[in-house]
């Protein structure tokens, strides 16, 4: 009566495993039975190969030798260790026996190839079949994507979802920087209407194609800068009108960024300058209001008066001639207020260096030629009218881009967000 109770217990003490999965059980069994099974002959390594089912007598043959050799290896291990611990024993007969046992021990491993795999893969299913139990299999679950700054990947179409499964083009979306966008997306980029609000510095409204102003809009930025114009691919080209936080304005044409073309700039200490701009710094032909009341109209060059033109001054009198770099250089004819009074020559630095007669070849063909570039200046065609047609423009699509930028709060706040799986 003891001995059944004895094993009833002995069975319950079994872990929940051990219960709960019958490969699992299959495989313990096959090893813990090895220490019952007698050592017999080996047949050839082709023969290692498992052809029957786990717990065959196959099987556990090969498990038997492999165990056997477990032993052994590890009693020579232990009879090493213990006859190393011995002081009397010289250096070189230590390194003799290390080397013979490695010896051993590598025959037997490589006598017992076949039981060595086959053990190792009982222990491989074990272990799949208990992190299958757990429920950790790679095979359950898709690998989540995080995404830091950027946060979809450009090459996929953002799309926004409703719960319906209908699209919607606005949405929001925030980057790394502080930046976010709201407005219409296309092919997982901004295309439509929207509005960029960079982080404390300022922010477009306006068109985009494939990412990039494109079209119409209106430029703040924190300082008091505002440009109000054409864009094409992320930069200001065309027409547009541009007022600087210091007072200056600028409108006329815009090249890649620049101001570049015809276009009028005013400045806030009252001077005015109308004609011809290239990268931005005043080239060409151009009339110039100085804040002292001065005029000139004629030729420019790197910024700078340089070529031939007329200036004419507050105090009435008048220089007519060529010039470098800002001052009076070669020849020209300088003309008092009255009238009456002339001095015609070479000139160098801004000073006459060789007087010569108003009437010589060389100052009447210097003197014609700035007259002639300076009434060139005074009649160069105006684009006020594309300019303020260009503004009309960026105002419309500027509230294109709020009301787009509304949708897209609205939808987020309805929980309608980009599918990055498309």
């Amino acid at each position: 009566m003891d001995a059944p109770k004895s094993q009833t217990k002995l069975a319950r003490t079994h872990s929940s495993l051990l219960r709960s999965s019958p490969t699992v059980r299959s495989s313990i069994h096959s090893l813990s039975s090895i220490n019952e099974m007698d050592y017999e002959d080996e047949p050839d390594i082709e023969e290692q190969k498992p052809h029957g089912k786990p717990g065959s007598p196959m099987t556990r043959r090969r498990s038997t030798r492999f165990v056997s050799c477990i032993v052994v290896f590890s009693f020579s291990i232990y009879t090493c260790f213990l006859y190393f611990r011995r002081d009397d024993i010289p250096t070189s007969e230590n390194l003799l026996l290390v080397l013979i046992f490695v010896a051993v021990a590598l025959f037997f491993a490589g006598k017992n190839k076949g039981s060595i795999h086959h053990t190792l893969s009982i222990i491989r299913q074990i272990r799949e079949d208990y992190r299958n139990r757990l429920g950790l299999s790679k095979t359950h679950h898709k690998p989540v994507q995080w995404f830091i700054g950027e946060s979809m990947d450009s090459n996929k179409e953002r799309k926004l979802v409703t719960g319906e499964g209908k699209f919607v083009r606005e949405g929001v979306e925030f980057y790394s920087t502080g930046d976010f966008y709201e407005g219409e997306f296309h092919k997982g980029r901004c295309n439509g209407s929207g509005v960029y609000n960079y982080f404390a510095n300022g922010r477009y409204e306006g068109d985009w194609i494939d990412g990039k102003y494109d079209g119409y809009g209106i430029e703040n930025w924190s300082r008091g800068s505002r440009y109000k114009g054409q864009y094409r691919q992320g930069l200001r080209h065309g027409f547009g009108f541009y007022r600087f936080f210091t007072g200056d304005t600028y409108a006329g044409e815009w090249y890649n960024g620049q101001s570049h073309g015809v276009g009028a700039q005013t400045c806030s200490d009252g001077s005015c300058y109308l004609g011809e701009f290239k990268c931005a710094v005043k080239h060409g032909l151009g009339c110039y209001h100085f804040r002292n009341g001065d005029k000139y109209a004629g030729e420019y060059f790197g910024d700078k008066i340089h070529g031939f033109g007329v200036y004419h001054f507050a105090n009435g009198h008048c220089y007519e001639g060529s010039w470098h770099e800002g001052r009076r250089q070669g020849c020209g004819m300088y003309t008092f207020r009255n009238g009456g009074d002339k001095r015609c020559g070479e000139w160098d630095s801004g000073s006459l260096k060789t007087p010569l007669s108003p009437l010589t070849d060389t100052v009447l063909r210097a003197v014609q030629g700035a007259r002639k570039a300076a009434q060139n200046a005074i009649h160069l065609r105006r684009v006020d009218e594309q300019v303020n047609k260009a503004v009309m423009s960026a105002n419309r699509a500027a509230t294109a881009a709020r009301v787009a930028a509304v949708k897209a709060v609205q939808n987020r706040m309805d929980g309608k967000f980009c599918d990055t799986d498309i």
